[in-house]
Formats: C-alpha cells, sequence, structure tokens
C-alpha cells in the first residue's frame, strides 16, 4: 500500500498550496460567532414585581407563548425583579412561589422550543448601582443555577440589567466573580453579560476576555435618545412635553424644545439633531457593537431597543425599527425588542391588547415578524358571570391596585377554600384593591338579569369600612368622568369577627356616588354606564385600616351563589386554625416528578373527591376513588399541577406535584 509514500506527498502537497488558501480565505470577512436564536421580545411587567406575592402569574398563559412564537419569534427575555423574588437579607433565600411560577414558564418555553432569557431586572432606574450589589447576586444565581442545571440548554441567565453609576473596573470585576459563583453550580447553560453604564454598546470594549466559553455579550440602543425618549416622565430632566420629533431629522417637521428643557443636557441633543437624527449616524453608533463582535469574535446580542409610542409619530416610529432591525440582522446580531405590551410596544395604543384584534401591524412588519390575521374588537354585553379572583385573578383581568399597604395575592395561610386567598393589611385612606378589566366590560345586561357580586370575606377586629365600587370608562367628551358606582363594607353588613363569610352584592344595590378626576371631586349626575366597566376597587375611602386585617376570596360576579365556606376558623394573629384539614399522613401520592401516571393511596374512609389543576387554577381532571387508583397523566402538559382530595365532610388536602415528559 506504500502508506509512507503517500503521506509525505500530501503533506508536501498541502506546504505548497498554504499560502494560496491563506491568500484566498484573507480576501473573505472573518464571520464573528452569533447567538444561536435570533429575534425575539422582551415580555415586561409579569415577573417585574415588589415580592412573588405580587407576580399575576395568570397575565399570560401557554397560549400566549404559542402566539409570540407564531409571529416568527424564537426568543423571549423575560425581565425579573429578581432581588425581590427572595426573603430578604442576610440569606436571600428565593421564595419558593417565585420558583414555582417560572419553573411553569421555563416548561411552557421548553414544550415550544423557545429560547428563554432570565433577565436579573433588579434595579433602581434612579439609584446607582453599589459594589454591595455582589452580595445579592451571588447568593440569587447560586440559587438559581442549582435550581435550573438540569433543564433546557435553550435556558439563558442575564447576570444584571443595566448596571449604571459604577466604575467599569469595579463592575467587571463583580460580574466575573458571579460568572465563577454560577459556573460552580451550572457549567451547562449560556450567560448573557453585559458593561456598565446601562448595557451600553460604547462600554463593550472595556469589558475583559472572561475565562468562559458560554458567554453572550449584550447591549441596549435607544438612539438618538431625543426620538426614542420623547414624552418619557420618568427621565431627568423629564420629556413629557416633548412630542413629535421627526425621524430621520427633517427640519420643517421640527417641534420647538419645551421651555422646561432649556438649559439643560437635552438642549445640547436637541442642537445637535440634524447630524444625531439620521440613518447614517444610527448605523455608526451600531457599528461600536459590531466592531466588539468582530474583534472579540464572540456572539453579541441587542437585548433592548425602542421607541416610546405615546409622542412619538407612528410612521416614524415604523422606521426606526425597520432601520435597526434589519442593521442588527445584516451584522448577525441577535435581538428582542422592547416590548410585547406597553407603550414600547407592538400593540396599537388605546386598544384592548388582544391578539387577534390589536397588532401594529406596520411595526410588526418593520419588525419583520409573521403578522396574523386582525379582525376588528367589537365589544359586546357579557351574557353569562366570570370570576374576578379564585387563586389567580380572572381571565383578562389586571392588578392596578394604588396607595400604600400589604397586599398579598397568594395568601396561603388557611385559605376558605383553594390554595390561595388575598390579603390586605396596613393600607392608608384612599389605598385600592383594584381589578382592571381589559378590555372594557359591559355587564348592562348581566345587571338587568340580577347578577350580584359574589365572594367569601374575613376582617380582624376593630371593625371599619371599605368601599365596593365600580368604575366605568372616561370617553373623550370633556364633561364625562371615571363614575363610581358603591355600596359600603362595613360590620352592619358583616362581622370582623376573624371568621370566613359569604358576601352577595346584587349589582342593582350599588349606587351611583359621583367621581374624582383631573384632582377634583364631581357630584353624580346619573351618567354612570353599566355597559363600559373599566375596573373594580376595593377601597380604604373611610380612613386607614390601622390593625385591621382583610382577607378576600372566590370573588365572582354571577347569577347564583358561589360561595362553599369550607371552615369558619377565627384569626388568632398567626396562622389561622382550621377544621378543614385531611391528615396528610394517611395519604401518598407518587412518583413525583410523574410522567405517565400517578398513583394514590389513602388509608381514609369513604369516597373521596380528586381534583387536579394546573398552575393558575385550570381543572384538568376530577373523579372519585376510594383507598387507592392510578390516574394517567400522559396527555398533560409538563409542569407544575396541585392535586386537591376531598371527603364527604369537605375536610380537604392539596399537594404539589410535577409532570416532566
Amino acid at each position: 500500500m506504500n502508506t509512507p509514500r503517500r503521506n509525505q506527498q500530501n503533506t508536501s502537497l498541502w506546504l505548497l498550496l498554504t499560502p494560496l488558501l491563506l491568500l484566498f480565505l484573507s480576501s473573505f470577512p472573518v464571520l464573528a460567532q452569533e447567538a444561536p436564536f435570533k429575534k425575539g421580545v422582551n415580555l415586561t411587567n409579569w415577573f417585574q414585581a415588589n415580592s412573588a406575592r405580587e407576580i399575576q402569574f395568570s397575565r399570560y398563559t401557554k397560549q400566549d407563548f404559542e402566539q409570540i412564537k407564531s409571529l416568527g419569534v424564537d426568543v423571549i427575555r423575560l425581565p425579573i425583579n429578581l432581588h425581590a423574588m427572595t426573603k430578604g437579607a442576610p440569606a436571600h433565600t428565593l421564595d419558593p412561589l417565585f420558583l414555582s411560577f417560572l419553573d411553569e414558564a421555563v416548561t411552557w418555553a421548553e414544550d415550544l422550543n423557545l429560547h428563554l432569557i432570565l433577565d436579573n431586572h433588579s434595579f433602581d432606574p434612579i439609584a446607582d448601582t453599589q459594589p454591595q450589589v455582589e452580595g445579592v447576586l451571588e447568593k440569587t444565581w447560586t440559587q438559581m443555577a442549582q435550581h435550573y442545571k438540569d433543564r433546557s440548554d435553550r435556558l439563558y441567565f442575564e447576570i444584571l440589567n443595566e448596571p449604571h453609576g459604577i466604575s467599569d473596573s469595579q463592575w467587571n470585576a463583580i460580574q466575573g466573580r458571579i460568572i465563577q459563583a454560577i459556573r460552580r453550580q451550572d457549567t451547562r447553560h449560556t450567560l448573557i453579560v453585559g458593561a456598565t453604564n446601562f448595557n451600553s454598546y460604547q462600554n463593550l470594549a472595556q469589558l475583559p476576555v472572561y475565562p468562559d466559553n458560554k458567554l453572550i455579550y449584550t447591549f441596549h440602543f435607544y438612539d438618538p435618545f431625543l426620538f426614542t425618549h420623547q414624552g418619557a416622565t420618568w427621565q431627568v430632566p423629564s420629556l413629557g412635553p416633548l412630542a413629535n420629533v421627526p425621524f430621520p431629522y427633517r427640519a420643517q417637521d421640527m417641534p420647538s424644545l419645551p421651555t422646561s428643557l432649556r438649559g439643560t443636557w437635552l438642549e445640547s441633543a436637541y442642537q445637535n439633531y440634524p447630524q444625531e437624527g439620521t440613518v447614517a449616524k444610527v448605523k455608526q453608533l451600531l457599528d461600536i457593537a459590531v466592531a466588539f463582535q468582530q474583534t472579540r469574535n464572540v456572539p453579541v446580542f441587542c437585548g433592548e431597543f425602542g421607541v416610546f409610542m405615546p409622542n412619538s409619530r407612528p410612521a416614524d416610529r415604523v422606521f426606526w425599527y425597520d432601520t435597526v432591525r434589519r442593521y442588527l440582522e445584516e451584522k448577525g446580531i441577535a435581538w428582542t425588542t422592547w416590548d410585547y405590551h406597553g407603550d414600547f410596544g407592538l400593540f396599537n395604543r388605546g386598544g384592548s391588547d388582544l391578539f387577534q384584534h390589536d397588532l401594529n401591524v406596520p411595526l410588526l412588519q418593520a419588525l419583520g415578524f409573521t403578522v396574523p390575521p386582525q379582525t376588528p374588537y367589537v365589544k359586546q354585553p357579557r351574557t353569562s358571570g366570570f370570576a374576578v379572583y379564585t387563586d389567580f385573578l380572572g381571565k383578562d383581568i389586571r392588578n392596578a391596585s394604588y396607595g400604600a399597604g400589604t397586599l398579598n395575592f397568594y395568601a396561603d395561610q388557611k385559605p376558605n377554600n383553594g390554595r390561595y386567598s388575598l390579603a390586605w393589611a396596613n393600607a392608608e385612606r384612599y389605598s385600592s384593591i383594584a381589578f382592571d378589566f381589559q378590555p372594557d366590560q359591559d355587564l348592562s345586561l348581566l345587571k338587568q338579569e340580577g347578577y350580584a357580586l359574589d365572594f367569601l370575606f374575613r376582617g380582624t377586629a376593630p371593625a371599619t369600612s371599605v368601599d365596593i365600587r365600580f368604575l366605568d370608562t372616561k370617553t373623550t367628551d370633556p364633561s364625562d368622568h371615571p363614575w363610581r358606582n358603591v355600596v359600603t363594607l362595613s360590620a352592619q353588613q358583616v362581622p370582623f369577627d376573624g371568621r370566613w363569610h359569604h358576601v352577595r352584592l346584587p349589582l342593582s344595590s350599588f349606587t351611583e356616588q359621583g367621581s374624582w378626576d383631573n384632582n377634583a371631586w364631581h357630584n353624580p349626575e346619573g351618567k354612570f354606564d353599566w355597559s363600559s366597566i373599566d375596573r373594580l376597587e376595593i377601597t380604604a375611602e373611610h380612613g386607614d385600616l390601622g390593625q385591621t386585617k382583610l382577607w378576600f376570596d372566590n370573588i365572582y360576579i354571577s347569577n347564583q351563589d358561589t360561595a362553599k365556606v369550607y371552615e369558619n376558623s377565627v384569626y388568632t394573629g398567626g396562622v389561622t386554625g382550621s377544621k378543614g384539614e385531611l391528615d396528610a399522613g394517611k395519604l401518598n401520592v407518587y412518583p413525583n416528578p410523574a410522567n405517565a401516571y400517578l398513583v394514590l393511596e389513602t388509608t381514609l374512609p369513604g369516597q373521596l373527591s380528586l381534583e387536579l389543576s394546573s398552575s393558575v387554577g385550570t381543572v384538568v381532571s376530577k373523579t372519585t376513588f376510594s383507598r387507592s387508583m392510578k390516574l394517567p397523566t400522559a396527555s398533560l402538559a409538563s409542569g407544575t399541577y396541585f392535586l386537591k382530595i376531598t371527603d364527604a365532610q369537605g375536610k380537604y388536602s392539596t399537594r404539589k406535584v410535577v409532570i416532566r415528559h
């Protein structure tokens, strides 16, 4: 075979061709690494809560993830107020409730083959990042990495959103140590790292070469700032008075500079806008990130870009998105737009935020998304009742609560039934639990047919009074206001004795009270409109709650009694006593996690009722059994579920189970 001679010939040929090959390759640009995903959205104002108890988990479901994917999206960036999801210093232990919610979202993404970025969005937009943040980052990310180390490779950890007010050297060193802390728990998942100065592309070059081969480098892009943030009141100074700045710059369309912005840095931005507000300048600035990507040969990701909607011209906004998106894609930079719902979002302003009716079609086209069919939304009178709050907020209902106090949507200390109740304490006068109907609801037919607001209530002494009220929708008529229809709940209607009580308030019993609008009180004019209800509120109208504690459960608008008072325990200052629990030691449920089935074994006497619910309260299986049974689970989606077993006397026990295929 003469193998040695053949090898010698191949070697000589390789030496001859190598210079020619290198010359050939040098005539082509070197392609930098790219992220494993391409384009997506930020799913904001979901896990951005002050605590796990305030997350409105039912705001989004797996169906929303499916709809987002149908746009052509392959990645979701999920901003999380991660440091608020703990039990506080010194351990900063992650709240199990938060993890149960996040587990569900991670499972939805896995089922749909979506990339999911867990973005630590913990920062005050005014306060600077302090070096002390390292301790919180280390504790929270160590737990997160340990918890998610075995989940899909399409899961990513973004260490901290927009560090700022800290030197490059300080932040870069902290970020390096957090990478190491995560790697002690998890060597599988890719991490997303960024520079200081609010993840500025200008500071990317200051980042060190971290000794880790599973990193994606992120930056944010909001230039020209005068255009993208016109109308933004949270900036200092406020850009609220600024509107209709064009992009690209057109002298004939430029508004005058508001007086309040003169003498500030924004006056310079205004004077320079003829040079800054151009397509060429946008590309020049993006090229800074492109140069970093190519020089370092690392994947780069634009985690945020967008234009504030209220004060910008729609056509100019669309043009800016089209310009930025196309250039990012031309340069191989993945992106997630800020945001999905919201004032930077994909939905038409002033609409109902409904996927089938309110998507901003020109904007979706500018972003290169697939545009689903859209039909006009027509509000119809409700013909049946609905849940406002059970263990979760009802469908298309948002938390719009305001004021001071402690509000817990997942109070698990002996709710009347189910897993949670809504607890309220320390509220100051005029604070409200507010349920915002999105879209607004037409309850006129339900009112005519005798429907009522039906719920369970518990309050502790000293007795107080709270207003329960519907607010209608303020129209464009200058003489119109958001009118209130009110019932006052006091000790005359229900005892404040620490026990659960059933309250039923017919819609016809609510009385028009007036309106507080534009910092003025307006007396009632008989204009309250049941056909356009904006929200339901429970309000400390008559004074501070003080030491009084209130609980609400199973809030419905219904034409029948929905209350089932399973126990009538007395509040004693801590955990309530209960006569409603089964002996958990006599109930065995396995395997957990389950795949094809769950086995239930019990020594409890008699026939038992079984109810299996998803993490958002949807009942997926109901049956009865005695002694033992095998419950099939193969047809159910992977995720977290709750199994409730109830005996003939109404005593029950609830178990958390995980189904994983």
